[in-house]
C-alpha cells in the first residue's frame, strides 16, 4: 500500500493486516477502542482481539488502496479488498478515530 495519507496509527493498522497473525494489530488500539465491521460492534480490546482473530482473519486477501485522507483526529481510507470470500472483489470504507496519543479510539468498516 501507498504508505502516504493516513494517520501513523492507521497506516500501521493496514500494514499489521497484512501479516498472518492479525492478533498483533491490537497495539494500535486504545483500551477502550470500538471497532464496527459488518453490522457487528466490538468493544474494548479483548472483543477487539476475537474480531482480529475471527472474522477478520476469516479469509486470504489483497488489497489495493483506493483512496486516503487524514485530518486532525481523523482517517480515512477506500480500499478494494479481492479474495477467497462470496462476492469478492469488495470496496471498504475505512473511518479511523484517534486519541491525542494517536491510538485508534473508534473504527468504522462500511462499504
Amino acid at each position: 500500500m501507498n504508505q502516504t495519507d493516513l494517520s501513523p496509527a492507521a497506516q500501521r493498522y493496514f500494514d499489521l493486516m497484512e501479516q498472518p497473525d492479525k492478533s498483533l494489530v491490537i497495539e494500535v488500539f486504545a483500551p477502550d477502542a470500538v471497532v464496527l465491521d459488518n453490522g457487528h460492534t466490538s468493544s474494548g480490546l479483548e472483543e477487539i482481539r476475537a474480531w482480529l482473530t475471527g472474522p477478520a482473519s476469516e479469509f486470504t486477501t489483497t488489497s489495493t488502496r483506493l483512496a486516503a485522507d487524514h485530518r486532525a483526529e481523523i482517517s480515512t481510507a477506500a480500499i478494494e479488498i479481492a479474495g477467497d470470500f462470496p462476492g469478492s472483489p469488495v470496496i471498504l470504507h475505512y473511518r479511523f478515530t484517534l486519541n491525542a496519543a494517536g491510538q485508534i479510539t473508534g473504527l468504522a468498516i462500511t462499504t
